[in-house]
Order: C-alpha cells, then structure tokens, then sequence
C-alpha cells in the first residue's frame, strides 16, 4: 500500500480539485481529507458518512464552586484571561481556554479540574471513488494535527480492511502541525504551485519541509499561463533542488465550472486541463 499527499504550502493553488479528479482516475483507492480546519473535498466527492467520532481535543477548565472560596489566585495566574470575577462570582470562559492547567496547580481548594471536551468529528464515508476518511474541527479549536493524525490512522485501516493499493491524502495549507501530520511516513509528496510571488515563496518552505522528513517531492505548477516568468522562476528553483516538475498545467475557466458543478473536472469536461491532470497521474503511478 501506498500513501500520497497532495499539499500546496498556501491556500487557493488548487490541490483539492487535483485530489478529487485523481480519486476518479484512480482504482482501489482510500481518500482522506486532512484540511480538517476548513474541509472542501467532500463538496467534490460528495461522501455519505457511514460512521462518525467525536474528537476530544484541548481540554478545558470547569470550576467547582462548592470548594471555590472566591480568592481570585487562578484569575490573576491565567494569562488568556479565561476566567473572570462575574456577578455570581469567578468563572471559566471555555472559549478563552487553553487547557494549560495553570489554574489547577494554583488553586489550594482543588476547585479546579481540567474536563475533556468535544473539539470536532471524525468521519468514515463512501463515495462513488472509494471510502473516505475525513473530519471537521469546530470552530476556534486547537489541535488541529492530532485531527489529522486520527484521519490519517482512520485511512490506513480502512485501506488495510479493504486491501486498497493507494491511499491519497489532500494535505493541510501551509507548513505547520497539520501538514507534518499530513505528511509522516508517505511514499510522495505532489506540491501543487502557482506562478505567483507568494506560489514561489510558500513552495520554497514546504520543500523544507518534506526534505526535512527525507519524503520524495515533486511539483506541479498550476495555471502556468498566468505569469509565464514566475513560471520559469519556479521551474529554475526546481532544477537547482533536484526536484522534479511532473507536468504543468494551464489556466482555463472550466475548472470552475466544474467546482460549482460539484465534480472533479477531468469527469466534468474533455479539456486541457483533464489531459493534464490524467498526465501527471499517469506519471505518479
């Protein structure tokens, strides 16, 4: 079994929609969204959850005010200010809190105990492409890596149970805990990048990231057309890293269309861009 992440080191350069069109090329394949902070995949692959876990994060403050005598120690000690002086009393403001602990270690009274939370859902669904593991983070919550480990280890089960030859991961935005969570122990790594000034900047850290944990990179430039120079700047970049670019592929307004039609566009329309997409999957296999 292999395992691919498709990850983009910012946001909007469009590796969801190549996920969604290689989850309808692809055969015996798991799918795991790992953008668990603001998912879209499933908008394109439309899954229906067979089965759903609550996920428990951070946990949070909770105050006995039986054993409170009101001092104000675990107030002063808070530094995210999550617990003030109100009318009936302190208080614990769950959405300020971190779950740092401080405030149980300064109280004497032992009036203060840190309680499990639900932080979001974990989700087993199926689609016309295959299962698919995937997970919302509710909102303002932390540990949005553990998440994505718990959708990771969800895939790989899944894939282990139905004996899949791939699992395709579409990785986190950025290069923080969510994308190294996203991307441990996987065969490939595919940079999805755009000929911009930012596409240019965001590629060069995560390709620190993924030659720190020694994983085998390659790029995709997409939209290439836009900006022809970054294009040739990126490429430069590229060829002085010894990374690989599989395929380029152009702008073209129907991959558009086929987002607000809800599918993956090398189902949605003949064009350029499937041509490329099948390209570059064909390349990865």
């Amino acid at each position: 079994m292999k395992q691919i992440t498709i990850i983009s080191g910012k946001g909007g350069t469009g590796k969801t929609t190549l996920v969604a069109s290689f989850a309808a090329l692809a055969k015996n394949v798991v799918i795991a969204d790992c953008d668990v902070d603001a998912p879209d995949l499933h908008l394109l692959l439309h899954p229906e959850i067979i089965r759903k876990e609550e996920f428990r994060g951070l946990k949070v403050a909770a105050m006995d005010k039986t054993k409170c005598i009101e001092c104000g120690n675990c107030e002063e000690a808070c530094r995210f200010k999550a617990i003030s002086d109100t009318e009936s009393g302190y208080a614990v403001n769950p959405a300020r809190c971190e779950g740092c602990g401080v405030c149980v270690f300064v109280c004497d009274q032992d009036a203060i105990q840190l309680k499990e939370r639900v932080s979001g859902h974990a989700f087993i669904s199926k689609t016309k492409y295959g299962t698919m593991a995937h997970a919302q983070l509710n909102i303002a919550e932390e540990t949005s890596g553990k998440l994505v480990t718990v959708v990771r280890n969800n895939a790989q089960r899944v894939a282990e149970e139905e004996e899949s030859d791939l699992v395709l991961i579409d990785g986190s935005p950025g290069i923080g805990c969510p994308v190294i969570a996203s991307l441990t122990g996987v065969d490939l790594a595919l940079v999805v990048t755009e000929p911009t000034m930012s596409g240019l900047h965001d590629l060069k850290r995560i390709m620190d990231v993924t030659r720190h944990f020694g994983i085998a990179t390659v790029v995709c430039i997409n939209k290439c057309d836009i900006n022809e120079e970054n294009s040739r700047k990126i490429t430069e970049f590229c060829k002085e890293h010894g990374v690989a670019i599989v395929r380029n592929i152009p702008y073209d307004p129907v991959v558009t269309d086929a987002m607000v039609a809800g599918m993956p566009v090398v189902e949605f329309s003949d064009c350029a861009v499937s041509d490329a997409i099948k390209e570059i999957w064909g390349g990865i296999k």
